[in-house]
């Protein structure tokens, strides 16, 4: 399984490389000069590391990751807080989500995604039994979350913390807690998403723009009617690759971010939408396959949620894009453009290889 894996990943990354060259070639020329900056910046600084290190860590025994996990964990906690440091937090459009430290700008929330993975996988894998127990499974559940809710909303980064919840059900669902507890946990972590929601305007904003997207056109509700839009104009198979109208000028807002599943309707159509699609679908099939054949714990719950991560984050975003879903921000795996996503993403799925069965 170790083969099919590795050529479906490589088919994700060198399909999100070509589809972003296209995707930011405006964009890019407008705001750096130059026209394939995204391509190079993502290709330098996210994509060569990120396989590099993947296959570094592809070749060392994934149970090491265990007995490091709440190192790592405590060390991806710093990095978040350096956020809010004067001189290190880098922030953007309202949203500090950044940290430079020597002019090397990275997303310390893609590094806690991971980094959680890790620590539930080894708290969840010897913890089978108490996890059934207050004490020992929601309890300290919630007081991580809660912190790590804190970090985020204070960014403000909720499209990311609505992946890390689901991640955490998820990984807590595949632990084997009962569905009493889990339903339990779900409805607190729903209201507490809507009050999140109901209680900040922008966030109200975008979510009455869900329910009425022609309230504002022009407004709350322009990206997206304009995501519509460049779907609706791609057909079947698309007005052909690179010849995308929706990426001129501002008519579609984040055209290499969270928008770029729309560009790819455009372009290619509903077949190139859903070969996209099924794309990750495939991937999901190969991690739960993975998964089901791994008998340690540790290395079945990691398997899991990296599969959660990718297919939560990967669908939410779609959904949001077609209008299904209030929009998020959050990114398409494999395809937004984002060094530290990308280098995330591929270091998870080293370590995915080293637990597939060969």
């Amino acid at each position: 399984m170790r083969k099919q894996l590795a050529w479906t990943v490589a088919i994700l990354v060198v399909f999100g490389l070509v589809i972003l060259s296209s995707a930011g070639i405006v964009d890019a020329q407008k705001k750096f000069g130059s026209s394939y900056y995204y391509f190079y910046h993502q290709l330098l600084y996210g994509i060569l590391p990120g396989i590099m290190l993947a296959y570094l860590i592809s070749k060392i025994k994934y149970d090491v990751w265990r007995k490091l996990s709440l190192p790592i964990l405590f060390g991806a906690l710093v990095l978040m807080a350096l956020v809010f440091m004067p001189g290190l937090g880098y922030g953007a459009k309202g949203a500090v989500r950044w940290v430079n430290i020597g002019g090397f700008v990275f997303q310390p929330a893609e590094i806690l995604k991971l980094s959680l993975i890790i620590y539930f996988a080894a708290w969840f894998g010897s913890r089978h039994e108490r996890l059934k127990s207050w004490v020992y499974g929601a309890a300290p559940f919630f007081i991580l979350l809660g912190f790590v809710t804190l970090l985020l909303t204070k960014q403000p980064d909720i499209g990311t913390l609505i992946v890390v919840g689901l991640i955490a059900i998820g990984m807590y669902f595949v632990a084997g807690v009962s569905w009493k507890q889990l339903g339990g946990i779900a409805l607190i972590g729903i209201i507490s998403m809507a009050l999140l929601i109901r209680f900040e305007p922008y966030r109200w904003d975008r979510f009455k723009a869900f329910v009425n997207p022609n309230q504002d056109v022009r407004g709350i509700a322009y990206q997206v009617n304009q995501a519509k839009i460049a779907i609706g104009a791609g057909g079947l198979f698309g007005v052909g690759f690179g010849r995308s109208t929706q990426k001129l000028g501002s008519f579609l807002p984040e055209p290499v971010g969270d928008s770029i599943f729309a560009i790819i309707g455009e372009e290619l159509g509903f077949v190139g939408a859903m070969a996209t699609v099924a794309l990750f679908v495939w991937l999901c099939f190969l991690l739960t396959q993975i998964a089901v054949r791994t008998r340690d714990p540790f290395g079945r719950l990691f398997v899991s949620g990296m599969n959660i991560w990718i297919m939560a984050q990967a669908f939410v975003n779609i959904a949001a894009i077609s209008g299904l879903v209030p929009l998020t921000g959050i990114p398409l795996p494999f395809i937004s453009y984002g060094g530290t996503a990308e280098i995330a993403l591929l270091v998870g799925l080293g370590i995915v290889y080293n637990i597939a069965p060969a």
